[in-house]
Formats: C-alpha cells, sequence, structure tokens
C-alpha cells in the first residue's frame, strides 16, 4: 500500500482528472515521484467504478482503492447490506474478506467483525478505509481465513465466506473447485459457528449446491433490476429437512417469494385466449432462478398462456408481484403486425424465432419509456405481439 497515493495532491488530481483516459495516464508520466502513472491509473479507474456500486467509498474522502479487479469481484452495497442482515449477532468471522465491503456492513449489525485477507496489501487497505468510514469493532487479520479458523479457540455467530472459483472455463461449475474449498471445510466452519453464509456466483445451480452442500437451510437468490447478483447459502448446524428458497429483488423497494424446495406444483392451467385489457406479468430473475414457474402463478392467481413461456395473465393487478406488469392494449398476429404504421415501444422477445435487434430493424420500431411490444407465442394463437403499456418497473 502506497501511502503517498492518500495526500492532498494526489487526490486532488485523481478527482480532477476522473472523467480522463486511464491507458493515457498510465503511459505518461506521473507529476508525483512518488505515485507511479499506472497507479493513478487504477485509482481513476477505480474510483470510477465504485460510483453506483459503492458510493459511500466512491464519497469518501481519502479512500484508498485496490487494483480494479477487486472493485469489479466485490460486493455491491446493496447486497452488501442485504447479507448484514441475515447475520444480526454478536459475531461474525468473515473468511474472505477482500476490499472489506461485506465486512463493513456486517460490523453495523454485529458487535465483533473479524476480516480475514491472504493478501497483505489487501488487507492494509481494508484496515485503513475502515478507519475513514468510522467503524472501529472490525478486527483485521493477514492471513488464510481457514487457518485461522482452524487456530481459533473462540466459537463465533456466524462464519461467512465468498470462494473464488479457479477455473473459468465454461459455465458450470462446483464448490469443490473454489476456493477456499467449503465442502471440504464446512464441519470445521459449523464446529466454529451455528451458521455459515456462503456467496457463490449464479451460475451455481441449485440442485448441483445441494449435492455437495450439508445442512442447507435457506438458499437466498438475490437480484438487483433484474440481474441476478448472488446466491447466498445459509448452512445451519444441526439442520435437517427442506431448504427454504428465498428470491429477493433489490430495486427501489424489496421484495421476496419464499418456499420450501420441492414445493413447486405440477403444470398451471393455460389461457387459450388473450384479451386487451388484461395485465401480463414478467417474473423477476430471480424467480426464474429458482425455478418455481407454476407455484408463482398460483400464489398470485395468474394463468400462462404457453407451457414454455414465463408469461402471466390476470384481470388484476398485484403491486407486490417480483418482476415486470404490463396492461395488454392490443393483440396482433404475426401477419397483422406487417400491415402496421409507425410502430412505437421497447421490444421484448420471449419464445419468439427472431431477435430483438432484428425485429426492431425489420418492422422500423421506434423505442419509448412506457410503450412495449412483446413478440411471443400462444399455444391456441400461434406466434402473437402484445402492444403494451408498463404499469410496474423492476
Amino acid at each position: 500500500m502506497n501511502k503517498h497515493i492518500v495526500t492532498e495532491e494526489v487526490q486532488a488530481y485523481i478527482q480532477e482528472h476522473l472523467h480522463d483516459d486511464v491507458h493515457k495516464i498510465a503511459m505518461a508520466k506521473s507529476p508525483f515521484p512518488e505515485v507511479t502513472g499506472k497507479e493513478l491509473a487504477n485509482q481513476i479507474a477505480a474510483r470510477k467504478k465504485s460510483a453506483r456500486k459503492l458510493p459511500t467509498w466512491f464519497n469518501t474522502l481519502l479512500i484508498y482503492f485496490p487494483p480494479l479487479i477487486s472493485v469489479e469481484q466485490c460486493s455491491s452495497e446493496i447486497t452488501a447490506a442485504y447479507k448484514a442482515g441475515l447475520t444480526k449477532g454478536q459475531s461474525i468471522v468473515d473468511l474472505t474478506g477482500g476490499f472489506g465491503v461485506d465486512s463493513h456492513y456486517f460490523s453495523k449489525v454485529n458487535l465483533t467483525v473479524v476480516h480475514c485477507e491472504i493478501s497483505e496489501e489487501l488487507s492494509a487497505i481494508a484496515r485503513y478505509n475502515d478507519s475513514l468510514l468510522g467503524q472501529d469493532n472490525t478486527n483485521f487479520i493477514s492471513g488464510d481465513g481457514i487457518a485461522f479458523l482452524r487456530n481459533s479457540e473462540l466459537e463465533y455467530d456466524f462464519v461467512y465466506i465468498d470462494p473464488a472459483r479457479r477455473s473459468t472455463s465454461g459455465k458450470v461449475f462446483m464448490l469443490k473447485d473454489c476456493t477456499p474449498n467449503v465442502v471440504e471445510h464446512l464441519d470445521l466452519l459449523l464446529s466454529k459457528a451455528k451458521r455459515v453464509l456462503i456467496k457463490t456466483a449464479p451460475l451455481l445451480d441449485l440442485s448441483a449446491g445441494l449435492k455437495e452442500l450439508d445442512h442447507v437451510a435457506e438458499i437466498h437468490i438475490v437480484s438487483v433490476k433484474n440481474e441476478c447478483k448472488e446466491l447466498i447459502w445459509i448452512v445451519e448446524r444441526g439442520f435437517k429437512g427442506l431448504p427454504r428458497i428465498v428470491c429477493t429483488t433489490l430495486n427501489a423497494e424489496e421484495k421476496q417469494f419464499s418456499f420450501l424446495m420441492g414445493e413447486e406444483i405440477p403444470a398451471t392451467h393455460l389461457q387459450l385466449h388473450i384479451e386487451e385489457g388484461q395485465y401480463l406479468y414478467e417474473p423477476d430473475v430471480a424467480i426464474l432462478k429458482s425455478g418455481a414457474f407454476n407455484l408463482i402463478a398460483e400464489r398470485y392467481e395468474l394463468q400462462k398462456f404457453h407451457a414454455q413461456t414465463q408469461l402471466y395473465l390476470s384481470s388484476a393487478i398485484h403491486p407486490d408481484f417480483p418482476g415486470r406488469i404490463f396492461k395488454i392494449q392490443q393483440v396482433l398476429s404475426a401477419g397483422a403486425i406487417k400491415k402496421e404504421k409507425s410502430l412505437v415501444g421497447n421490444v421484448i422477445v420471449r419464445n419468439y424465432p427472431d431477435k430483438a435487434a432484428a425485429l426492431v430493424e425489420k418492422y422500423q420500431i421506434k423505442p419509448d419509456d412506457t410503450q412495449f411490444m412483446i413478440f411471443t407465442q400462444s399455444k391456441t394463437e400461434g406466434k402473437i405481439i402484445l402492444k403494451s403499456t408498463i404499469i410496474q418497473h423492476y
């Protein structure tokens, strides 16, 4: 950690050049003898990356940023705050502390936090920033988190771990292929804490994770603006039974849809006719990840109009629905749309043979803030286009 970076002169330079080309800054001669051009470029790039993801860090003076990849890989503030809400207690150990975003939020709801980070530099950066952010109940350990836990004589309320994938090839991965290997060390983790929280990428298949992990009490599927951000696996000492799946959408309003694993019902009844004035429901990606395609229809008294299309119909509005809601203004056949002039609306494609960009070009459709054209299929009417007005965003 180069402490010259947090001098007033260097920080002023970073703020002044926040919107400049970082590649040019990295290649140019630095105006500061103790700070290289590459270091300046990294501080600028990392700070810019944190503007929306980490507004507290972005808006705090003299924050020291780690290599850009650490900012890209760390939790956002909104997801860190959500995880903190799952860990209210006396003590928690963050075994893969990194930049310290999760630990910072853990420290707001727990009396004591232990931040373990194997990188000595990253540990020092997290410790320094924590002092600026006004939290003083975190103990920073520079070293291997698993080794620390193994040598500790204390028991904690929670252990949190965010294992990194060792291989980036392909989309399928298993927990045993991550570092630290939580499958191998699960007994150790549960011997030191009653509850273990494991953060994984949303690519991990729920069934595959359950085959590797014992005592899973809950799985939280967390999305922000219809983008699945992470899975949180809560493993509880001695737990037996079916885990609860919690789909959480973190937008302007937090919404949740939860159910017990295996509660999904058989195929829902299909509504064969689509009418103008009906409401069209599009579930959030967290619901789709959970696989509760039919259960969501039952809970909200919705009907599907095609078995392969996760779109639903109702004559009523349910504002607590986790997803978007549209009001259908007109139902067009694939043949009828060819005769339409001056088409306006954002294009959505669901179970339709063409891509959105191709349809926009083919029919010269102009974008709009509230109007949508949903290209999809009905079991009885084949390819259809639903001209709709959005009633509820994600």
